[in-house]
């Protein structure tokens, strides 16, 4: 099964133009930067994608401000204690960015609308707010039941998604840790899946600090030490808080160019 470990850039070259691209990890832990970094450094990157995430971070906002996005699904955007992901704001604020409005529970309920298969599943969510008014493509079925309404949140489709693992092994079985997000879930849901993985063992143990996505769950693995840096990746290192704040001072500065290159070349 080896020859699904494939080089950074031969996996960074299979995301196209207008593509769904889901990212893993939660917040600030365990995000796929190295590959994200890979994604920009090529000679054409993808334009025009959709970045589906259940919060978009760092990792999100380096594609947004090298302009390789058009629109983001998520419930949530920034960089935590670290404040706003700054091109997120400055793109949203110039109209140069889409943004599609998600929940929790709409993008839980399309997510697993598109894993079964389903063109809608219904939910209490959203019921007496404002909330469809911003999602006219968000529409309501009547409970065949109870006959009361429910909204019916439309499918998420997905064409690659990206984690980033402890480990993977020679039978391209991967091991994330604990914190899940819905890295799982990601799995299920997209048409492709790359795994990019701090080091590559012969065979991977079962562990009450991890969880192993079997083979053939991820189609492309890629070894990347280091790889979430410099969000975390428990327990092999922690947020590097200097990096994000340095990432924040450089954007607000009008410095965006400047560290991508800087961070092209580390």
């Amino acid at each position: 099964m080896t020859d699904i470990y494939v080089p950074l850039e031969e996996a960074a070259a299979t995301v196209k133009d207008g593509e769904t691209l889901a990212l893993g990890g939660m917040t600030l832990y365990r995000r796929p930067i190295g590959f994200v970094k890979a994604l920009i450094a090529q000679r054409n990157p993808p334009r025009d994608l959709t970045l589906l995430s259940f919060t978009g971070g760092i990792e999100s906002d380096l594609l947004i401000g090298a302009g390789c996005v058009k629109r983001v699904r998520s419930a949530y955007f920034g960089l935590e204690a670290f404040g706003l992901a700054p091109m997120f704001t400055q793109f949203v604020q110039s109209q140069r960015l889409e943004v599609i409005e998600e929940t929790e529970a709409s993008i839980v309920m399309g997510i697993r609308a598109q894993i079964a298969g389903l063109g809608f599943l219904p939910s209490n969510a959203w019921t007496g707010t404002d909330l469809p008014s911003l999602r006219p493509d968000v529409k309501t079925v009547a409970d065949p039941y109870s006959g009361d309404e429910l909204v019916a949140f439309p499918a998420i489709p997905c064409d690659v998604a990206v984690i980033h693992g402890l480990a993977g092994d020679r039978a391209g079985n991967v091991m994330i840790n604990n914190n899940l997000g819905i890295d799982v879930e990601l799995v299920y849901l997209a048409d492709k899946v790359i795994a990019t993985v701090e080091r590559v063992v012969d065979r991977l143990e079962r562990s009450t600090d991890g969880l192993i996505i079997p083979f053939p769950g991820c189609d492309m693995v890629v070894e990347l030490p280091g790889g979430a840096a410099p969000t975390s990746c428990y327990p092999l290192y922690p947020v590097s808080g200097a990096e994000i704040l340095a990432y924040t001072e450089a954007c607000n500065g009008g410095r965006f160019s400047e560290y991508l290159a800087r961070l092209a070349r580390s």
